[in-house]
């Protein structure tokens, strides 16, 4: 079923879910390890979130809009988590059951459980077989010591402490507490909740890139540099672009690297259309220097706009040996 969606989901509207720099950051919690599966945390006053999108999202109402609209193009499969009540009123979860008289309506109601006495057949409420502390049977006065032996739990039995009444089962209704409304099931808003976990096949599309990306970035964090992995800028349009990787001296991020990776696994080298995407965000919002990783190699047109445009270029048959040039490359830098 997932996989259909995906395969029905067109390549550039998954291109443009790629794209999305939220996305981008959610992706990354699963491919690092940091989620296996997202799980709802229940709030009393909210209902159920997810904090961690939240925090990607910044704005907490358009979290559940976020996550329906991955799983609905198959980037993200889910399960029930649990169902909730909201008010019909005002919307929230802080709301309480309450059990009435169903003669009065009056939720000062008192439950008892019934006793029977086997033996001579007598059922009445727990309460009016007690004498102190032992149970003696009201009618017959023989002590009950044996549950379910000399007697037995005979069921619930409820009385209404305003209209004096007795009956077996109450009317539940409920209560908000923010708003104040009383309402019943027939009007209330009961919704789902699911925890979402990636799709098998988004984390090995994903994955894969992960993994061409994890050791450049290990190896930056470990020079001491201040790496953002996605990393999002925004240029002199107005727009955000997300690269692999950004690498500042410190978290002023003066002065900056941005860095592509790009492989080609059906081919033996990469396209030139990669060096020309990375134009059209460098461009846009200039960073300092800008390098884009090609594995196994860049096509000969492409290297001669890295060369034109102004482009790092590192060819290297896989991302050992990139982290290897680009080691190279820095500390040559830092001589001259």
């Amino acid at each position: 079923m997932v996989d259909k969606k995906m395969l029905e989901t067109s390549k550039e509207k998954r291109d443009e879910i790629y794209r999305d720099s939220r996305f981008q950051l959610f992706l990354n919690k699963f491919l690092s390890g940091e989620l296996d599966k997202l799980n709802p945390v229940y709030d009393p006053k909210h209902g159920y979130r997810y904090p961690q999108v939240e925090l990607i999202m910044g704005d907490p109402t358009s979290t559940d809009e976020f996550l329906n609209r991955l799983y609905e193009i198959g980037f993200l499969t889910r399960e029930l988590y649990d169902k909730i009540i909201h008010c019909p009123m005002c919307n929230s979860a802080n709301v309480s059951t309450i059990y009435r008289c169903p003669y009065c309506r009056t939720f000062d109601i008192k439950k008892s459980s019934l006793i029977e006495h086997v033996s001579c057949g007598y059922i009445d409420s727990e309460e009016r077989f007690y004498k102190k502390d032992r149970l003696v049977c009201p009618k017959c006065g023989t002590e009950l010591t044996k549950p379910d032996v000399n007697y037995r739990k005979a069921g619930i039995w409820c009385s209404c402490n305003d209209c004096g009444k007795s009956f077996d089962i109450p009317v539940p209704s409920h209560y908000c507490r923010e708003c104040k409304a009383d309402f019943t099931f027939e009007d209330a808003k009961y919704r789902n909740t699911y925890s979402y976990s990636l799709n098998e096949a988004v984390m090995k599309e994903a994955g894969t890139h992960y993994k061409l990306v994890a050791p450049v970035r290990k190896f930056l964090q470990k020079r001491g540099f201040h790496v953002e992995s996605p990393g999002f800028l925004k240029g002199k349009s107005g727009a955000s672009h997300i690269f692999d990787i950004i690498v500042s001296t410190d978290e002023t991020a003066e002065e900056l690297l941005v860095i592509d990776i790009v492989s080609s696994p059906t081919e033996d080298h990469v396209s030139e259309q990669s060096i020309i995407s990375m134009f059209a965000k460098v461009f846009d919002v200039t960073p300092e220097k800008a390098c884009l990783i090609a594995i196994p190699k860049m096509s000969e047109n492409g290297r001669k706009l890295a060369d034109l445009y102004k482009i790092k270029l590192i060819e290297a048959e896989d991302q050992n040996v990139a982290v290897n040039v680009l080691e190279a490359s820095l500390n040559q830098a830092s001589t001259e």
